[in-house]
């Protein structure tokens, strides 16, 4: 028995050695599958979210068809509706085909890309399935740019010059911009981001880009017919629906919450303080566009409220992910009162834009990618201005001279502008031969 009891105590010792050591194997198994199980979680939150955000961002367009049907007349709301149709379906093809490839393709000289076109490489059983979900993202952002010019161009372009425009825009002008700031994103290494550019969401590489297309496409169209006066006074062209419009404002302020929280591309807790700070810019935007109208013309006045919602949230879209939100307030406040003697002294220089997108995108634009340098809560430095105001520039200088060149050449070959007779009795029967409003009888406005 003396001989057994120590050959006991040594396999009892072993067992409860090898039970130790199966342990911590078991523990660490389990805390590594765990981590397996959070990362995956995590990716597929990024999907869900970029893929939700999108969703609202597409929406948007239905917002932008309202604001723009409402803002003219009556016999031109089909044209206007087809217009932002064709915005989306031109925009994605168009998009799908070079425009990604320009903005996200690999690049040795920072201005644009020179792979990915057609999505080639990201599809099928071994792509990337993330880059298509970006890419959906990236696809909704190019056709904001490009129905941001409708309205500016409204009651008085050809239909079909609009479709080449749109394209246009769509495959080249937005996706080359967009390489200079946003192409690290995936596969590029733009110029201009590598200074240090900040525009988070857009307010520069989306709404003034597409803000200064529309001011190059409104003087080359130059105005609608009874704009303006013998001796040159502003004669107002009112709305057909204002409530129309209240609603698409609306539908863009909620679409919103996808544009700016969805450019994290990832669905963690970064996303609050957006939401936060595109709500508390466009409510100041609406505030200060209402006081300054009340001052300026003895009432307060619905369609520069309305559009002071919309100059508050363009304001802050380059700088939401990195102000306060009382930052965010001064922006909106800012934007507010800007969009108001914008759109008063753009029309008083015979520049016919009918919903007011030059003000709203390209001036608004201009200053909340400035705000996003001056309220940067990291600090503001010379540097950070200074490269601010380099991006505005060259925003400005590329959109507004492409696309002038783009309309002056499409005016020069097959035309630009609908004829006069065409325009009386409205693009809406000219080009569609169709009436929005059947049941009702149209008065003639000019």
């Amino acid at each position: 028995m003396r001989k057994k009891i120590p050959l006991i105590s040594i396999i009892l010792i072993l067992l409860a050695a090898g039970s130790a050591a199966a342990g911590d194997n078991i523990a660490k198994i389990s805390m590594e599958g765990n981590a397996t199980a959070i990362t995956g979680l995590q990716t597929n939150l990024n999907y869900v979210w970029t893929l939700i955000a999108a969703t609202l961002v597409f929406f948007m367009q239905a917002g932008f068809a309202m604001v723009e049907s409402g803002f003219t007349r009556a016999k031109s709301a089909c044209n206007i509706m087809m217009k932002n149709l064709l915005d989306f379906a031109m925009g994605s093809l168009a998009f799908w085909a070079v425009g990604f490839g320009l903005m996200f393709g690999a690049t040795k000289t920072g201005w644009f890309g020179t792979t990915d076109f057609f999505l080639s490489g990201w599809t099928g059983p071994s792509g990337d399935q993330w880059v298509l979900a970006f890419w959906m993202f990236q696809c909704v952002f190019a056709a904001t740019a490009a129905t941001i010019v409708s309205g500016a161009v409204a009651e008085r372009i050809k239909f079909t010059s609009y479709l080449l425009y749109s394209a246009v825009i769509c495959a080249f002008i937005y996706p080359v911009f967009g390489s200079w700031a946003w192409g690290s994103l995936l596969n590029g290494n733009g110029w201009l981001e590598g200074k240090g550019f900040i525009d988070f969401a857009g307010s520069t590489v989306v709404h003034s880009i597409g803000g200064w297309c529309a001011l190059a496409g409104a003087i080359v169209l130059g105005p609608r017919k009874g704009k303006y006066g013998p001796k040159g006074e502003v004669r107002a062209i009112p709305g057909h629906n204002i409530p129309m419009a209240s609603i698409g404002v609306f539908i863009l302020w909620m679409g919103w919450f996808g544009f700016n929280p969805g450019s994290t591309t990832t669905g963690d807790t970064s996303i609050a303080m957006i939401f936060v700070n595109t709500n508390l810019s466009a409510a100041a935007g609406v505030v200060s566009a209402m006081l300054v109208s009340w001052v300026m013309f003895k009432k307060p006045d619905i369609g520069m409220s309305l559009n002071g919602a919309l100059a508050g949230l363009v304001g802050i879209t380059a700088g939401c992910a990195n102000v306060s939100p009382t930052s965010s307030i001064i922006i909106g406040l800012i934007s507010g009162v800007l969009v108001v003697v914008s759109v008063v002294t753009i029309d008083r220089m015979h520049i016919d834009d009918p919903v007011g997108a030059v003000s709203v995108h390209g001036v608004c634009g201009a200053w909340g990618t400035l705000a996003a340098g001056i309220f940067n809560i990291e600090g503001m430095t010379t540097a950070i201005i200074t490269t601010q105001i380099i991006g505005i520039v060259a925003a400005f200088v590329w959109a507004f001279g492409t696309a002038f060149i783009l309309f002056k050449v499409i005016s020069m070959t097959i035309g630009l502008r609908v004829t006069e007779e065409e325009e009386a009795i409205g693009v809406d029967i000219a080009e569609h031969g169709a009436h929005a409003y059947n049941d009702f009888q149209t008065i003639h406005q000019g």
